[in-house]
């Protein structure tokens, strides 16, 4: 036995390495491919989308937008182009779901600090309330880093327009208030062709792993 082996050595090797190469073709090809959808208004739940792009169904994307952060700095489209970023809405008052959030994001900025691709935008509902000093407390006591998240106000019917209009991810709030939000615990993932490619619940771990494989996969596959 050992003699044929011996004898055979040479095609024995061979046909080991030629299925172990087969199997794993095979394998690449049969088992599914990852894919992130690309989501439109008219994909979206319509409560939190506005009323007139509802029948958006192709193209969407981030509209324009300049808003001020914590450092009193003007933040532009500019400041993401050719980003992929993480965008929510909150308020430093917020004793419910906004703790949580905030340190779930943290955890995500942990995850892409040294990431140059990504960055993390997180716009207030309350921007009467949440002045430049009032977001650069709340970002120094949450351990934000000024270079990979900017925390923003401006504006509040522009908040609300971007809300609802570009992110898709916020309710209407009052009927009678005007431009009035219910924030909710969604983070959206937005990519360097400024479209949305995912929602996830900010107060759920499970949520926040699946975000941070979601944003790696697209570093290394979103090359359109």
């Amino acid at each position: 036995m050992l003699d044929i082996i011996k004898k055979y050595r040479i095609f024995i090797g061979t046909f080991l390495v030629f299925s172990i190469i087969t199997i794993s073709l095979f394998y690449n090809v049969l088992k599914p491919s990852k894919k992130l959808p690309i989501y439109n208004p008219a994909d979206v739940n319509p409560e939190l989308v506005d009323s007139t792009v509802q029948y958006i169904a192709r193209e969407h994307k981030i509209s324009d937008f300049s808003f001020i952060n914590q450092n009193g700095k003007v933040i532009t489209q500019k400041d993401y182009e050719g980003k992929i970023y993480v965008a929510d809405f909150f308020f430093t008052t917020c004793q419910s779901i906004c703790p949580i959030m905030t340190t779930n994001m943290v955890d995500v900025q942990r995850a892409i600090l040294n990431n140059p691709k990504v960055m993390l935008l997180s716009h207030t509902v309350t921007p009467e309330i949440d002045s430049v000093p009032v977001l650069k407390k709340y970002a120094l006591e949450k351990g934000v880093v000024d270079t990979k998240w900017n925390l923003v106000t401006g504006n509040k019917k522009e908040i609300y327009s971007m809300a609802r209009k570009s992110y898709l991810a916020v309710k209407l709030g009052k009927p009678n208030e005007l431009y009035d939000m219910v924030h909710t615990e969604n983070f959206v993932l937005v990519d360097a062709q400024k479209r949305v490619r995912g929602f996830y619940d900010g107060t759920k771990k499970e949520e926040i792993n699946r975000l941070i494989d979601d944003i790696n996969w697209l570093c290394e596959n979103d090359k359109k």
